[in-house]
């Protein structure tokens, strides 16, 4: 790998930390409703809000009030947008004339974005009008990522708080986290990519005359803004169709950096804040560096493998970001898919199958290798529960984490949301490949075929909503599948933890003493990344040594697919 490449790395990995440190304080803040001074002054949006909803941010609910806030105003947004969707051609903002969506199609879409996958079974530019794609799809990308800040702070309260049985105000949470945390940092991030040349416009799409005469279509819209907040909130979903391929979402090397960058700071600096809110910053330091522990090596395996590249082949840079070359193409594979972001600047299926196994296995795993907004962290809270159950049983001492005692209610929850996301991927993989509307979906054979499947199981189970870019996904049978695996792949998790962060709250705290395990060592960051490795190799091994693995094995002796 080119020296300069090596710096770039490391760079990036500086800047991340450097910016997502002071973030995780100030997010912190945010959720524990102490606004810093100097954006005091959207306080009074914030209550033009409440307002206008009716809302009462002082209610303090318990985990079964907040979780049905959060269930019926998930649902409102899926109904509004399945319904602009459906008759965007009847809308303002449309030049272009786009009629509305197919109800498959507008199902899928709507499901996409209320559960920050962002799966995209449709080209933006060709499919979707500038109301559609500002109004519906922009709004959701903001609320949805809010809601997962949102857990972050459910979650904590429910360590920190002793015989309350109080998790919050969903409604304060999704505010605050929306017009403090999210709303300044997308249009700080927007102003950067207008500067770098990324589209922001209303105007109808030009026509241009090529010198052999022919009329080729420029697609415009305002792209910057939602460019910002997809990348911020761990969205992905582009507003053209190559999406940060697309020179008009991504044109400059700079606006590349800026892009890849915020896709892991908020969910770096979550994690920072989840500590602070602990009042225990080094369990938010365990937790990150268990999340680098588990991303590097995949990160070193993808550079490795494509650097080395295809034996035929002087550079495989076939389907890569050629502006930018093989290294920024690998990073931001590697950090879509460590978190639930899913937006590519590259075509995954191009890559070599050892760098498809790290991409693939980041999602197989429930994205807790940094994870999306707030999702990240509380499905790593998720395995920190079986882990300490895990220890618990080898010591003979009830587990606990910080003090509340981890019982079997909180392990079944975990294992419930741990487990059912991974059998609703063998099971659609296996369905599918016996299935002609599974078959017929591929664009390839052999274990790379399979490859597409699992991907698109693992993507849009797992909420990451990139694609391995060979799978023909637009179908009535894959649109509405993939839909509903969205929506339980969201929400099969999301609940189980606000359950058990009410559960948690609910107990004494039990005194440090000599036979505590403590949860900020070394001890613990080895075990939590084994419990992560284990699950993930034991459950998913067989179906990636019939995909990746042997497609790399096959390869090696001269056959492709």
């Amino acid at each position: 790998m080119p020296r300069q490449d090596v710096l770039s790395l490391v760079i990036y990995f500086i800047g991340l930390i450097f910016l997502a440190y002071p973030l995780g304080t100030y997010i912190s803040r945010v959720l524990e409703g102490d606004i810093p001074a100097f954006i005091r002054w959207l306080k009074p949006l914030e209550g033009i809000i409440y307002k206008v909803t009716g809302c009462n941010p002082g209610t303090d609910q318990k985990a079964r009030h907040y979780l049905k806030d959060l269930l019926a105003f998930n649902l409102a947004g899926l109904i509004i947008l399945f319904t602009l969707l459906l008759t965007q051609g009847m809308l303002p903002l449309n030049p272009q004339n786009f009629p509305g969506l197919t109800w498959d199609l507008a199902f899928n879409t709507a499901t996409s974005f209320i559960t920050n996958t962002n799966w995209q079974a449709y080209s933006g530019e060709a499919s979707l009008s500038y109301f559609s794609q500002m109004v519906g799809l922009g709004t959701q990308n903001f609320l949805s990522a809010a809601t997962g800040l949102a857990i972050v702070a459910v979650l904590a309260r429910g360590l920190v708080r002793k015989e309350s049985g109080k998790v919050g105000n969903f409604s304060a949470d999704l505010v605050r986290s929306t017009i403090y945390i999210l709303l300044p940092l997308s249009i700080i991030l927007a102003i950067l990519l207008i500067s770098q040349g990324v589209v922001q416009s209303y105007s109808s799409y030009i026509v241009a005359r090529t010198i052999e005469g022919a009329d080729h279509i420029i697609p415009l819209g305002p792209a910057a803004s939602q460019i910002a907040i997809k990348q911020l909130g761990t969205n992905g979903g582009g507003f053209f169709g190559m999406n940060s391929a697309h020179p008009f979402e991504n044109p400059t090397p700079f606006s590349n950096f800026l892009q890849v960058l915020a896709i892991l700071l908020i969910p770096l600096a979550q994690v920072f804040a989840f500590g602070r809110m602990l009042k225990k910053p080094k369990e938010g330091y365990a937790l990150v560096t268990t999340m680098f522990l588990l991303m590097l090596p995949l990160l070193a395996l993808a550079l490795i493998s494509e650097h080395q590249g295809i034996p035929e082949l002087a550079v495989n840079l076939e389907g890569k970001e050629v502006r930018t070359g093989i290294t920024d193409s690998v990073l931001w594979g590697i950090t879509t898919t460590a978190a639930s972001n899913g937006s590519v600047n590259a075509m995954h299926s191009s890559f070599t199958p050892l760098a498809a196994l790290a991409f693939i296995f980041q999602i197989l795993t429930g994205e807790v290798i940094f994870g999306g907004s707030g999702s990240g962290l509380y499905g790593m809270a998720l395995y920190a529960i079986i882990t300490l159950f895990l220890a618990g049983l080898m010591v003979g001492r009830s587990p606990e984490w910080l003090g509340k005692k981890i019982e079997a209610y909180e392990v079944r929850l975990a294992l419930i949301a741990i487990l059912v996301p991974c059998a609703l991927i063998l099971i659609g993989v296996s369905i599918g490949l016996t299935h002609p509307w599974g078959v017929t979906a591929l664009s390839h054979q052999g274990p790379h075929g399979l490859s597409e499947l699992l991907y698109g199981f693992a993507s849009t189970v797992g909420n990451n909503g990139s694609a391995y870019a060979g799978l023909s996904a637009n179908s009535p049978v894959l649109n509405t599948v993939f839909g509903l695996c969205m929506l339980i792949g969201r929400f099969v998790v999301l609940i189980p933890i606000v359950l058990i962060a009410g559960n948690i709250s609910f107990k004494k705290s039990t005194p440090v003493s000599s036979g505590t395990f403590p949860t900020d060592g070394p001890l613990f960051i080895i075990l939590l990344a084994g419990v992560v490795l284990i699950f993930g190799a034991l459950t998913f091994f067989p179906v990636l040594a019939l995909g990746p693995i042997a497609e790399h094995l096959l390869m090696a002796a001269g056959q492709y697919f």
